[in-house]
């Protein structure tokens, strides 16, 4: 595996290498970002994943400082899992001035569910990610992309943002990676402590039962994602939101739409110090 740190340094090591296969990650990998670079081996000539941890996405009171770094670990992985290149800018070089331009995303989309309540970091995820697009892309003419379904929104947004700038960039969706007893896999997972993470199956289990409930059960819509947020506060969970959307615009959908339109159920929730999201198709 090769590694580049600087931006001029990546595009050398992809010089005749055909086209890109790319993972973008924050570093700190467990078995789901290595999914990511299975799939990507299917979909390009050379892969590529970069770790950089973007100041741009956090807030001031989120972890950015204390966000681990595990260098050591994520490149044996990486090795292993038979990666071609490693783009890991330091951020005097992904950033060599203050980022005045960025790339805002369509409120619609962006404001809401992790947006309204992580706001502005849909703006910086856009922007951190057309830039990586453009260290990796711009001298291969276009390649494949690859992002994990548990970052369902964010997943939507880069996509409507690759298609509205008309990049010539496949983005490739890929199923949670899941723990054995079915927790979705995180970098934050870390932070739970051994009581906490015996807790943590509660997330998920609530959206199955939202899912089930919004398919079946009479009433509002909003009492249901009200009655689930109440369950999960009873077991010590403060949820942000338990939402039930439509999949192609993550719009609340009608009550006659409940029994037929492809759904996904979304949900975030704060479980002691450590925030977890997770969703379910349906």
């Amino acid at each position: 595996m090769q590694i580049t740190h600087t931006i001029a340094e990546l595009r050398q090591a992809l010089a005749q290498r055909g086209r890109p296969a790319f993972v973008p990650t924050m570093g700190n990998l467990h078995a789901g970002h290595i999914s990511l670079l299975h799939e990507a081996k299917r979909h390009g000539a050379v892969t590529v994943a970069s770790i950089f941890v973007n100041r741009l996405q956090f807030l001031p009171t989120e972890d950015f400082d204390s966000y681990p770094r595990t260098w050591d670990n994520d490149c044996a992985q990486l090795r292993a899992a038979g990666c071609d290149i490693l783009f890991a800018p330091r951020e005097k070089d992904l950033y060599p001035e203050p980022q005045l331009f960025k790339v805002q995303p369509d409120p619609a989309l962006a404001d809401i569910l992790e947006g309204e309540f992580r706001p502005g970091f849909f703006t910086g995820v856009c922007t951190v990610v057309m830039k990586l697009f453009s260290c990796v892309f711009a001298s291969t003419g276009g390649g494949a992309a690859i992002f994990g379904w548990k970052d369902y929104q964010q997943l939507m947004v880069i996509q409507r943002m690759v298609a509205q700038f008309a990049l010539p960039i496949e983005i490739i969706g890929v199923p949670t990676a899941r723990a054995d007893d079915g927790l979705a896999l995180s970098s934050r997972n870390g932070y739970l402590s051994a009581a906490e993470r015996q807790q943590a199956m509660a997330l998920s289990q609530a959206l199955q039962a939202l899912a089930a409930a919004a398919r079946s059960a009479p009433g509002s819509l909003a009492d249901l994602e009200a009655t689930a947020m109440q369950a999960l506060r009873a077991q010590g969970w403060e949820p942000d939101y338990l939402s039930v959307r439509q999949r192609h615009n993550l719009l609340p959908p009608a009550m006659g739409e409940l029994a037929l339109a492809p759904l996904v159920v979304l949900g975030a929730a704060r479980l002691g110090s450590t925030r977890l999201i997770d969703n379910l198709e349906f």
